[in-house]
């Protein structure tokens, strides 16, 4: 919005940068948030090392090439890292490619297999399931819309992704991984949508894979309160400003429109509000929970060949969910925990009465785990798309451990606070305009 010229006030009741997916350093203050009695034990190292993400998100990477051409195809991959590059905020951030991505199958875990060698090589498919799915990625790999001889007589809008899947004849495990491994879909409602879409993210993930080499994913250094920051510093060069420590009073309204908001006994006048929903409680309805545990350990998560950082997907029908189960560790590598330590967080869509025992599947990968924090969180939507009063609230953040979802909501307000898309390639104008080719670096 700053970069847009818009003036812009950002105010904060929190002292800290990110709100609820803001990162707590130091560990004292994660005892205290959870409301654990007594202090970190001293085999824990030294607080201030320490700094946890209460929503744990890693970024999906792509190279500069696979960003142009996937412009001119109109998709949107890896949005959030083609948000840092093309605003510059990647001048205030270190990031640090997450060493494995792994997916899980009747109790055990394997590295998801991308490209043709991994296929063959996989333990998560029979002899003859690998040379399918070789071809099925063989497929993906040369599919282009612009050449029907690549098409093999798929109709990109028409054929549906279960019609694809059969086309290859590929089984149901081999569906689950690639759906929600992936394409990192979160249900199976993909399946009867048309296959471009599943396309396309498979290229996005096989191409972030082959710019980095060990994952598609990406984490700043010191945590994810690091991307915050950076946003704010990038406003203020645009004269933007950021206020920390300043409690809301209330939303003025004139007429069914927002025209200000009360702090301190004081009126920041304004003609649009952007906020998540604790601010507005009568214009969100709750859409679910969260929940989501963190897990600190001494030791990296078994079979992932001793890595210092994963995700782990657990696919729905393999523990009898209708959500997946993520998986995330992270570790001292990252500048996020004491020398040694791991932190590993995982969370899903809570299903039942008893959030916790349904990532029991997860937490049996962690063991032994030396501390657990357990959050509960509601889950809400937006029943005001600000039209009339010029609100636009954000959407709680789901359990996926990308931010994929998160880029389309921040879209979507844009969208409806702006009266047109947000254009990736106007920003990449502008940001030459500016900064010259600098960032291309």
């Amino acid at each position: 919005m700053s970069v847009k010229g818009k003036k812009v006030l950002h105010m904060d009741r929190n002292s800290y940068y990110g709100a609820e997916s803001a990162s707590i350093t130091p560990l004292e203050d994660l005892y205290k948030r959870f409301s654990l009695p007594g202090k970190p034990p001293e085999s824990m190292g030294r607080g201030r090392d320490w700094s946890v993400d209460l929503i744990p998100k890693f970024l999906m990477a792509n190279g500069r090439k696979a960003i142009w051409s996937l412009f001119l195809s109109r998709l949107y991959p890896g949005q959030l890292v083609r948000m840092l590059l093309i605003t510059q905020v990647t001048r205030y951030l270190d990031f640090k490619v997450i060493e494995g991505s792994f997916v899980y199958k009747k109790g055990a875990i394997y590295k998801v297999p991308v490209t043709e060698t991994e296929a063959l090589a996989s333990s998560l498919m029979g002899i003859f399931e690998k040379r399918r799915f070789r071809n099925f990625l063989i497929f993906v790999a040369n599919y282009d819309t612009k050449d029907p001889k690549t098409m093999e007589g798929v109709d990109p809008n028409k054929s549906s992704m279960r019609a694809l899947y059969k086309k290859f004849s590929l089984g149901q495990d081999v569906m689950d991984f690639t759906g929600h491994a992936l394409a990192l879909y979160r249900t199976d409602d993909y399946l009867d949508q048309p296959c471009i879409n599943t396309i396309n993210r498979i290229k996005l993930y096989s191409e972030s894979l082959a710019r980095y080499g060990k994952s598609p994913y990406l984490y700043p250094l010191y945590g994810l309160g690091e991307l915050p920051q950076g946003f704010a510093r990038l406003s203020a060069i645009y004269g933007g400003t950021y206020m920390l420590n300043k409690p809301i009073e209330e939303i003025v309204m004139e007429n069914g429109k927002v025209v200000g908001v009360k702090s301190e006994g004081e009126i920041a006048r304004c003609k649009q509000l952007i906020c998540d929903p604790s601010y507005i409680m009568d214009r969100v309805s709750k859409v679910g929970q969260v929940v989501r545990i963190i897990c600190v350990m001494s030791h990296p998560i078994k079979n992932t060949g001793d890595v210092n950082s994963c995700q782990i997907i657990i696919p729905q029908i393999q523990v009898n969910r209708k959500h997946d189960i993520y998986v995330c560790m992270i570790s001292s590598a990252h500048n996020v925990a004491a020398q040694g330590k791991y932190i590993a967080i995982a969370s899903s869509v809570v299903e039942t009465n008893d959030p916790e025992k349904e990532l029991k599947p997860a937490l049996d990968l962690l063991e032994p785990i030396e501390q657990k924090f357990v959050s509960i969180s509601d889950q809400y939507a937006p029943t005001d798309m600000g039209k009339d009063s010029q609100i636009f609230i954000s959407r709680t953040y789901d359990a996926t451990t990308h931010f994929e979802t998160t880029c389309d909501d921040i879209k979507d307000i844009y969208e409806r606070a702006m009266g047109t898309e947000f254009d990736f390639a106007e920003m990449e104008r502008t940001k030459n305009d500016i900064f010259g080719d600098a960032g291309d670096q």
